[in-house]
């Protein structure tokens, strides 16, 4: 293993009086997998070399092995930057690895970085923030699996949306979570009770595109690992139940220019420069094409139907709520797009790796955006509809000329075949449900 700046990388681990390091490499389906090591040990394989199994990029949620190998050890690296504390034992630190042999070109988060690398040449800076919403249930990895993921008690069952009183009564709880993310130096902008029953929701702070994403996918593991220790279960699947509230994961961009001033303010309250414009007309061409990468689990497109506020055409508006692009007017720094398509299971580098992707495309190609969208933008009928599943987007994805061109034609292949898998892998499956209104009328 070696580190881009080895100096880099000691200076930010004694900042934190690090004495252990979790070096953590993310996964294809937007996790974190680790090894904990003392400090030392982190020293000497930054100056010998090492490696780690490149399975991991042919490991499902499951860890189903889905590719057709080998599997060896290939080099990783360090990034100094993605230092931050680890806030579940004193003298600790995280620090993001990954490969920089052949599988670099299937990584999420090199796939970022290409795309913020890409808005540097066209003389841009990304800066970016996340908002998730997710459930909280009154269960155990042991009683969820007893229960078969049904009929499970939820944490605050009164709870209403942005209700004071929820906020009073369940204050302890969200101060403890607050409490670790700072501690993990995940920035925040709001966090708080939301819609209904366990409910939460969380708005990250805005900060450059790459650690936007890294806060996003430590946010996600902090939060999950706080309430599990707790005794209880976050859930971040775009839609749990039939019941269940679709669960959303958006991403919000803004590009600034060489005096870090934003390109995407004007004047006006319904009022857009060129590149907010050309950003947002890239965004809604590309979409039907490349929708796998933000919604990449066969649960994320259960989020994409009625009774859901997601939108499930590419569309957008001046601060509409139901389209996929909610544009926030301003002439101002507060000028920002915000996609509405990602669940809350998005995994982070691929969801803003395809916004940035996309809406340079735009700028490059001075693409116009059809007219903003007035009232529910949910099923606007002279759109081009998105794939309504998992199947149907990696398909989609795979045929286009523009994906491989933005992002390799050995990511396309490699990740269009995972997805695939992960569709295979619950073509079989018969929920509850299908059981019930066909078993004994079919």
């Amino acid at each position: 293993m070696s580190a881009a700046n080895p100096l880099a990388l000691e200076d930010a681990l004694a900042s934190r009086a690090a004495r252990l390091v979790h070096l953590a490499i993310p996964d294809v389906d937007g996790g974190l997998r680790e090894r904990r090591l003392p400090i030392e040990s982190l020293t000497r394989f930054v100056a010998d070399g090492a490696s780690f199994c490149n399975v991991l990029h042919e490991w499902d949620v499951a860890d189903t092995v889905h590719g057709a190998g080998p599997f060896v050890s290939e080099a990783i690296a360090c990034d100094p930057g993605s230092v931050r504390r680890y806030p579940f034992e004193p003298h600790a630190a995280w620090v993001i690895a990954d490969f920089t042999g052949a599988h670099r070109a299937t990584s999420p988060r090199e796939l970022l970085k290409a795309q913020i690398a890409r808005a540097a040449t066209l003389g841009f800076g990304v800066q970016a923030a996340f908002e998730f919403e997710w459930l909280v249930f009154d269960e155990v990895a042991t009683s969820l699996r007893a229960k078969r993921y049904e009929n499970l008690d939820a944490w605050a069952p009164d709870n209403r949306c942005w209700d004071a009183q929820s906020a009073a009564v369940n204050a302890d709880a969200v101060s403890e979570l607050h409490t670790l993310l700072a501690a993990a130096e995940v920035g925040l902008f709001g966090l708080g009770m939301e819609l209904g029953a366990g409910c939460l929701e969380a708005t990250l702070a805005q900060t450059d595109g790459l650690r936007a994403a890294d806060d996003a996918t430590f946010f996600k593991l902090v939060t999950k690992a706080a309430f599990r220790r707790r005794h209880q279960t976050a859930c971040f699947m775009a839609q749990s139940d039939a019941a269940a509230p679709g669960l959303s994961g958006h991403i919000t961009v803004s590009l600034t220019d060489g005096a870090d001033a934003n390109v995407f303010s004007a004047p006006g309250h319904e009022a857009l420069g060129a590149p907010a414009r050309h950003f947002i007309g890239g965004v809604l061409a590309l979409l039907p094409e490349l929708v796998a990468l933000p919604l990449h689990t066969v649960n994320a497109y259960r989020r994409l139907s009625p009774g859901n506020w997601a939108p499930r055409t590419p569309t957008w508006s001046f601060g509409g709520y139901t389209t996929a692009i909610r544009a926030v007017a301003s002439g101002g720094p507060g000028a920002r797009l915000e996609l509405r398509i990602p669940g809350s299971d998005v995994n982070p580098y691929l969801g803003l790796a395809m916004y940035l992707a996309a809406g340079l495309w735009g700028i490059e190609q001075r693409c116009e955006p059809p007219p903003p969208t007035r009232g529910d933008g949910r099923d606007v009928k002279d759109a081009a509809p998105l794939p309504r599943d998992l199947l149907a987007a990696a398909e989609a994805l795979a045929a286009s000329a523009t994906a491989r061109e933005l992002f390799g034609g050995a990511f396309v292949d490699h990740y269009c075949a995972s997805r695939r898998h992960e569709f295979d892998t619950l073509r079989r499956a018969v929920s509850a449900a299908e059981k019930a209104r066909y078993f004994e009328v079919a």
